[in-house]
């Protein structure tokens, strides 16, 4: 975990050296911005074949629902059958789990980067740096607890959470439309065509989700935050163009 720690930090500090002349002191900040960038566009041909395989999903929905009624009573023969029609068909039911997974490990480094005092047996010199008047390993509570809610450090996280609830808005209210235009089922399934429980209720409260996001901002250090706003944003933009012909797996998709 150090070696990758140690790398992680040099990259980060390159990309503030490299940004330095244009941002000055706001250079890591922005470098963590571009790396944020980086990895969602590294990770889009992988969104992209999601919402391929979403679609392709959507589409096999009747032949998953005759299958389930054909089998009801040998669950085993089904799941067969449906990884026979996966199969078949070149769709993979997690497929749709993948991009948020391979953000994971960059949302956790950037974390535990901002979080510790050495880093390889060194000083951390990124705890150094800050966006305006907010350092970028501190957290909403040490902005509040140095000059409040609208003092130079909480300024900068009213801007984050503004854009964290514009953000969390739109994806709402185009999921509850969504939703509308494509009401799921009375006994919705899982991507194996099985029943699963109190997924109706989930999918009632799914287009609240995103505004949890705002609960992640406020505790986490600055630096992860900057993170999660500009993935969230990606995401919703993202999200926006590939799923814009299939409501409802658009909205059923992870909001982060």
């Amino acid at each position: 975990m150090s070696v990758f720690m140690s790398v992680f930090a040099d990259l980060v500090g390159n990309f503030a050296d490299l940004l330095q002349p244009v941002f000055h002191h706001g250079a890591a900040a922005a470098a963590i911005i571009l790396f944020t960038l980086l990895v969602r566009l590294a990770i889009h041909p992988l969104s992209r074949a999601s919402a391929r395989g979403q679609k392709a999903r959507s589409r096999l929905a009747p032949q998953i629902a005759e299958l389930r009624k054909k089998h009801a009573k040998d669950p085993e023969r089904m799941k067969k059958a449906l990884m026979e029609l996966h199969t078949a068909e070149k769709v993979s039911p997690l497929s749709g789990c993948l991009p948020s997974l391979l953000q994971m490990p960059a949302f956790f480094l950037m974390y535990h980067l901002f979080s510790r005092s050495e880093i390889g047996g060194r000083a951390n010199e990124l705890l150094g740096h800050s966006l305006f008047a907010a350092p970028l390993h501190g957290r909403w509570a040490d902005a509040l607890a140095h000059g409040g809610l609208f003092g130079p450090a909480g300024a900068v996280y009213a801007v984050l959470f503004a854009i964290v609830a514009g953000v969390a808005t739109f994806n709402y209210r185009r999921m509850k439309r969504q939703m509308a235009a494509a009401p799921a089922p009375a006994t919705p399934a899982g991507p194996d065509g099985q029943q699963v429980a109190g997924l109706a209720t989930m999918m009632k409260f799914m287009p609240l989700m995103s505004f949890a996001t705002l609960f992640t901002v406020a505790v986490v250090p600055l630096a992860a935050a900057l993170y999660v706003v500009t993935s969230t944003t990606w995401t919703a933009a993202e999200r926006y163009f590939l799923y814009r012909d299939m409501p409802l797996a658009g909205a059923l998709a992870s909001p982060v």
